[in-house]
This record gives C-alpha cells, sequence and structure tokens, in this order.
C-alpha cells in the first residue's frame, strides 16, 4: 500500500483518496458511473436489482477491490479510501453502492481475521477470499434475524463435528448475486450456554432458499431480501465461534466498526448528489439571486462540509487503530466504535435534511415519484435503520460512555 505524502491532508475531508490503491479503485468507479446512473431510475421503479451492473464491477475487479494483493485483489485496506469510494457510486445510484458496501466490508473483515485470527478462521477467510479476489466469489452477509420467526438463528451439532443451521436473515443486501453467505448464529448444544458465531455457506446448500421479497420504500434496488435456512449442513471448517451469547465483547466493536463504518460514505453521496441537483437546476432556471435560495445553498454547503469533516476524522481514527494491536482490544473497541456512533449520528441527522432543503429548492417537481429527488429522498432514510445502531442505541451507546449504562430501578 502506497500512501501520498499528502495523507494527512486528504484525510481531513472526505474528498480525496489516500492512497494509490484508492486511486485505482476510484479510476474504475468513474468508468462505471455513467452506466450505474443510467440503469438507477428503472431498477428503483421496478425493485430490480442491477445485475448487468455488477457484472461489469465483475470482471473490472471492483468487487475484490478490498481484498489484499496477495490474494488476487487490488488491495484498498484504508477505509478512508472505500467509504469515498463508495461515496462516488451513490451520486449515481445508492442502492448499488449499498449492495457493493457488503462486498467491499466484508473482505475488510475477513482481510483481519487472515492477518490475526486462529489458524482454523485465517483458513476460512483465507479461502473466501482468493474467491473475492479472483471474481469468483460474492458474498453476503446476514445478520438480522427475520422478526416473525421470533427465534435467533441456531447451528446444532450433528454429532460429527458438523451443523445444522436453521432460522433465517432478513435484508440481506446483494442477495440476488451472492455465491455464498457470512451467517451470524447462535449454538443450541444441549446443557451447554449457546456461543455466539458465523457459519459460511454456499448458495447451493441443501435447505437454503434465496427468496425474491424485497419491496423498500428505498434502496430498492440493492436486492436486500431475507434468506431462510432448514437443517442446512455446515462443515465444522465453515464455522467460527466468537464466545457466548448475548455477552458484549468490548474488543469486537472494532471489527464491527471495521464492517459498517465505510457505508458513511453512501449517505454522504445521496446529500451531495441532492445538492448538485438543487444548485445546476437553480442556476439553469436563472433562480440564483432569491436570498432564501442562496442561504438554504450556504446552509447545505456547511452541512456537507460538516459531514465529509465528521466521517473523515472517524475513518482517520478507524484506519489508525484497525492495524493497532499494541494496546488492550478492549479499549480499542470502544475507542474505534465511538467515533463511528458520533458520526453516524451526525451523517443521519445532516444527510435527510440536505435531501429536504434541495427538494424546498426545486419545489413541487421534486415531489413527483420519477424526480430524481424522490428516489434520493427514500434513499437516505435507510440510514438510520443501518446496524450498529440505529438511534435508540445509539443513545443508549454514546450517553452510556459518559453517563454509565442505565440502571433500572
Amino acid at each position: 500500500m502506497t500512501v501520498h505524502t499528502e495523507d494527512a491532508a486528504m484525510q481531513g475531508e472526505l474528498l480525496e483518496p489516500i492512497t494509490s490503491e484508492g486511486r485505482d479503485l476510484l479510476h474504475l468507479i468513474d468508468t462505471h458511473r455513467p452506466a450505474i446512473a443510467e440503469a438507477a431510475p428503472g431498477n428503483d421503479r421496478d425493485g430490480t436489482f442491477p445485475h448487468d451492473v455488477f457484472e461489469g464491477l465483475r470482471k473490472d475487479g471492483v468487487l475484490g477491490a478490498t481484498v489484499p494483493s496477495a490474494l488476487g485483489g487490488l488491495g484498498v485496506e484504508r477505509m478512508h479510501d472505500v467509504s469515498l469510494a463508495l461515496l462516488r457510486v451513490a451520486e449515481a445510484d445508492a442502492s448499488t453502492a449499498l449492495a457493493l458496501h457488503m462486498q467491499l466490508s466484508r473482505a475488510l473483515t475477513l482481510t483481519y481475521e487472515w492477518r490475526t485470527g486462529p489458524a482454523h478462521a485465517r483458513a476460512l477467510a483465507e479461502r473466501l477470499l482468493r474467491g473475492m479476489g479472483s471474481g469468483e466469489a460474492v458474498v453476503s452477509t446476514g445478520v438480522k434475524d427475520i422478526p416473525r420467526d421470533r427465534r435467533p438463528t441456531t447451528l446444532t451439532p450433528t454429532g460429527d463435528g458438523g451443523w445444522l443451521l436453521s432460522g433465517g436473515k432478513t435484508l440481506v443486501s446483494m442477495a440476488p448475486i451472492a455465491t455464498d453467505f457470512a451467517v451470524y448464529a447462535q449454538t443450541r448444544v444441549p446443557g451447554q450456554r449457546p456461543q455466539s458465531g458465523m457459519a459460511v455457506l454456499t448458495r447451493q446448500t441443501p435447505g437454503l432458499t434465496v427468496t425474491d421479497n424485497w419491496d423498500g420504500l428505498g434502496m430498492r434496488a440493492s436486492g436486500s431480501v431475507d434468506i431462510v435456512f432448514e437443517d442446512c449442513p455446515i462443515a465444522a471448517e465453515d464455522v467460527v465461534l466468537r464466545g457466548p451469547a448475548g455477552e458484549q465483547d468490548l474488543a469486537m466493536l472494532a471489527g464491527q466498526t471495521v464492517s459498517s463504518i465505510t457505508m458513511l460514505g453512501i449517505y454522504t453521496g445521496i446529500a451531495q448528489s441532492a445538492r448538485e441537483i438543487a444548485v445546476s437546476t437553480l442556476l439553469r432556471r436563472g433562480a440564483a439571486g432569491a436570498a432564501a435560495a442562496r442561504t438554504i445553498v450556504a446552509e447545505m454547503d456547511a452541512r456537507l462540509f460538516t459531514m465529509r469533516s465528521t466521517v473523515a476524522a472517524a475513518l482517520a481514527r478507524a484506519d489508525r487503530l484497525s492495524y493497532d494491536d499494541t494496546g488492550d482490544p478492549r479499549e480499542r473497541g470502544p475507542a474505534m466504535m465511538t467515533p463511528f456512533q458520533c458520526a453516524k449520528m451526525v451523517v443521519n441527522q445532516l444527510a435527510p435534511a440536505i435531501v429536504f432543503d434541495a427538494q424546498t429548492l426545486i419545489g413541487g417537481a421534486s415531489f413527483s415519484a420519477t424526480h430524481p429527488l424522490a428516489r434520493l429522498y427514500r434513499d437516505v432514510r435507510a440510514g438510520g435503520f443501518m446496524q450498529p445502531y440505529t438511534f435508540v442505541d445509539a443513545v443508549d451507546y454514546l450517553s452510556a460512555q459518559a453517563l454509565g449504562p442505565v440502571r433500572n430501578g
């Protein structure tokens, strides 16, 4: 990884990549942005996944961007550069960016496992990463259980060292083209306390069903469907156990930060796109002289600067600490997660406000379902539902850093 001499300056605001690998990724993405933008309105209207767009990204190596070069990828390591790449994609289509985030972030977390995990986890990570680097593997992640199931996704031992996976996951973005799924589950072993873990299974695994039920208000082309498991056989080498279920492991906050923080670029990109649409429309209409319009534009630009600077600061902290194994992991986890949650709260407040202001400037035309701001208005709201954490959980987490946890009674 080659870091540019302007590293420190560029990290101050989410505007330019800070490594040569990041520049290469942005160049590739820029060649695909016209096709992404052209496909977006129709895919949003019909709720269809952009298969052709992702095939082009796969052929050009974008789906392996965050895989180490030693394993066949582009070797993009800095979360700053990944978040900026997602920002650029989101300016063309946020649904595509959200689905791409699934692949890029999974490779980041697998790379950390490959470098620092136990032998069993390293072997599994390397196998997946090599497939992602070659373009053969597309890995979606299942985190949230399907609410109607009212039970956690479980791993039950088969008696021969393997497991059976049962349950279901919702909001599994990019699932329509996934070749593999990384699924968070709990063990169910008689007489033993449940453990949390991750199971990896291929799309061809018996008992796995990838549904076609995504009909979201926004992010309609992200393919965020449900997947269902009915006694799916999982080999022992494809399961990594993490520890007792339900216990907060402060060290694991670092991995959760790496897997999710780059998506802040998506909602920053939505806001920037809304601002550009509004400003270009004002100039075209010859309405740039109105005092109210100029006030709103100034406020939008100030909010955008705040967002980019806050996100960049959180990314810089995450990049610095992600490979620092010299300190206490239980301190590193919160040191990465807390700035992430502060930045996420800022983005989730300011990005929708910018889109709303853009609609105010455009007027009633933006209320039409076919206007690009209508899509941005729906897409930007998704940021508040993304884990970790939703607003209520983020308030609990951040306030606990200053005031301690809430004590009932």
